[in-house]
């Protein structure tokens, strides 16, 4: 049986979102079992009736990217491919879609309910600027949108090296909030939903939800960081026809 789950978000009602876990699939271990990736090795067949199933079940039209941990941003298009991190549609039916296994995935809106993005922001891109490139797309002031991020690494399983929190805290001072020292010297533990926050904050977006699992201990979402050899869940957005 499938298991999704519905952010819970003070969304439009006619912008609908879902992120997919590992059940309700076909794919066989490691993978098992609704993998979506079809970079990871599994059977293309088995992702093929994976995504049909997600997509059978909403009724939906995904935009599948071929995620590079970059900044650009496309208008998602299910007949292409497209090399990007992020999309944007305004058309109904027309699913937005990160694929992720711990990197953040971000589900954007704007509060009129016209147009919805979807972005993968892995460290890279994040301090890249993927989040700020997609909230152009949507056209809008910043007050009028609104931003849910998925399910990604927790705050305490994110170590990481003394150059990634260089990297943020030159950009903006106030990142230095997200790192605490790890147990091990000269590492730190980064909380990749604060960096989140405070780069969109910036920008003027305040209304931003979600941010409450962690993929490395919760066993439901597939996790690179737990088992390097996995698949990839969805987090999907798009308007209602």
């Amino acid at each position: 049986m499938s298991e999704w789950l519905i952010p819970d978000w003070p969304a439009p009602a006619g912008v609908k979102a879902c992120v997919t876990t590992r059940a309700g699939g076909v794919s066989l271990a490691p993978f098992d079992s609704l993998n979506l990736g079809d970079h990871v090795d599994d059977s293309p067949e088995a992702v093929a009736e994976n995504r049909r199933r997600l997509t059978d079940h909403f009724s939906i039209r995904p935009a599948w990217l071929r995620q590079v941990h970059g900044i650009d941003v496309v208008e998602a298009d299910p007949s292409v491919i497209a090399t990007a991190d992020a999309s944007w549609t305004a058309t109904p039916g027309i699913a937005c879609a990160s694929m992720t296994a711990d990197c953040l995935p971000a589900l954007f809106c704007d509060r009129a309910g016209t147009r919805v993005a979807a972005a993968h922001a892995g460290w890279r891109g994040l301090a890249a600027g993927v989040l700020e490139a997609t909230l152009d797309t949507l056209d809008v002031a910043p007050a009028e949108v609104m931003v849910w991020l998925g399910p990604a690494i927790g705050p305490r399983a994110f170590e990481v090296g003394p150059e990634v929190r260089e990297t943020f805290v030159s950009q903006l001072a106030q990142a230095e909030q997200a790192f605490v020292p790890s147990l091990n010297p000269g590492k730190f533990m980064a909380d990749i939903y604060s960096l989140a926050r405070l780069r969109l904050a910036v920008r003027g977006v305040t209304a931003v939800y979600g941010g409450d699992y962690c993929t490395v201990s919760d066993a439901r979402f597939y996790s690179y960081r737990r088992s390097p050899r996995t698949g990839r869940f969805a987090s999907l957005i798009w308007l209602e026809r």
